[in-house]
């Protein structure tokens, strides 16, 4: 009985020095959960930035280059060619162009009337005659001389200001402004025009798969992209085509930096005069003749190179041509996965694309390397072929007569 009671008491703090230990065991646990989050976070974040490769195509197709050293004589090539520099200018360059192009000829073409009338002697410091017929009716200062000017420019005609027979300075004058003024209005509203209805622009609404993949197609090892036009108007005559931009050493021992590659993209009805209304599955098959054939699925990541990709057509609406580009680093290959489907039928009866699935991968078995696969594609015609093992070594054995006696 005692020992029952004793053990009754110890009971109590058993249980509650055992839910300590159980807390501070979760607690820990909990602790490490929180420091292997923020410690992954911030590497994915911070230590991940720095470790990106550099791109010479950004994913959006912006080239990331920069000319440096370059001549002034050179710098003023672009001055030539004002109708390209100008459109090639960034929005908030062009609008200060626009407002700059305006407000300027207005205020010089001011002073010019302003200049007129004061040689003249048409202002009201030089005290006119009531007979006195000025240049141009109601010029009494800078100001006035500034709205006539604006007006004339313009083509408002108020009526108020006009100009008069009496020199031929200001007829003049009126001619050559009306001239120049439809020369500005004409291209600073035909390079604004432009500049809204450039290709650039229709080519934001076609779009490349995050990630390219790499698995087999038809019996073949391919590398695959899909792309998708977000419109239902048409690029005509488009043709896809890409680039592989990686640092090679020649024979010579010359380093050539971004050299360049041609990797040959198709899909089932080829790579020119795509039926582009649904999204393509676009690929490039890994022969003996690409630069893919040497590489495998442990050696892809520690690859340098970046694959740019292109689309060329011609607007429908506008028959202007464009380009759409992307590029594609290791990190962003995929060994052993394929597009998820997406283009189903409905009840209806009509096509729908679903592009939750656009990017979407499913892991796939592949082999690990495309010299694996045509290697044992050969292995397996040999058999069929009935051929022998090469491996196989005939020896002689030389026989005993045993019946001699």
């Amino acid at each position: 009985t005692f020992a029952q009671g004793s053990l009754n008491q110890s009971a109590p703090s058993f249980s509650l020095q055992a839910r300590k230990e159980v807390a501070d065991t979760d607690g820990r646990v909990l602790t490490e959960r929180m420091f292997k989050h923020l410690q992954k976070w911030f590497v994915t974040h911070f230590l991940g930035r720095s470790a990106q490769r550099a791109r010479l195509v950004s994913k959006d197709g912006r080239c990331n280059i920069e000319f440096g050293n370059v001549e002034a004589q050179s710098r003023l090539i672009f001055f030539v060619d004002i109708w390209t520099t100008v459109l090639d200018l960034k929005w908030r360059y062009k609008m200060t162009i626009f407002v700059t192009a305006f407000l300027g000829s207005w205020f010089f073409f001011g002073l010019l009337w302003y200049a007129v009338a004061y040689i003249h002697k048409d202002l009201p410091e030089f005290h006119p005659s009531a007979n006195h017929t000025p240049c141009v009716e109601h010029i009494n200062g800078l100001t006035s001389a500034f709205l006539f000017s604006l007006e004339t420019q313009v083509t408002i005609g108020y009526g108020f200001r006009c100009v008069t027979e009496q020199c031929g300075t200001a007829i003049f004058l009126l001619i050559f402004q009306s001239i120049l003024g439809v020369i500005i209005n004409s291209f600073m509203c035909g390079a604004i025009l432009a500049k809204i209805s450039r290709p650039k622009q229709r080519a934001k609404t076609v779009t490349f798969s995050k990630h390219a993949v790499i698995s087999k197609r038809g019996g073949k090892l391919c590398l695959l992209i899909r792309v998708a036009n977000l419109r239902k108007s048409l690029l005509i005559g488009s043709h896809i085509y890409g680039k592989l931009l990686k640092t090679t050493i020649t024979p010579e021992g010359e380093t050539i930096i971004l050299d360049q590659i041609n990797i040959n993209f198709v899909v089932d009805a080829g790579n020119e005069n795509l039926f582009f209304i649904s999204p393509l599955t676009i690929y490039h098959v890994i022969d003996h003749t690409s630069p893919f054939f040497h590489m495998a699925a442990e050696t892809l990541p520690q690859q340098d190179f970046e694959l740019v990709v292109f689309l060329d057509g011609t607007v429908e609406s506008t028959s202007a041509t464009c380009q759409v580009r992307t590029s594609y680093v290791p990190e962003e290959v995929l060994w052993g996965y394929r597009f998820a489907p997406m283009v189903s039928k409905t009840k209806e009866g009509k096509y729908r694309v679903d592009f939750h699935n656009f990017s979407k991968t499913v892991e796939v078995e592949t082999p690990h390397c495309a010299m694996c696969l045509y290697n044992e594609k050969d292995a397996q015609a040999r058999m069929k072929r009935g051929y022998d093992n090469p491996n196989f070594i005939l020896s002689e054995v030389s026989e005993t007569d045993d019946t001699k006696m």
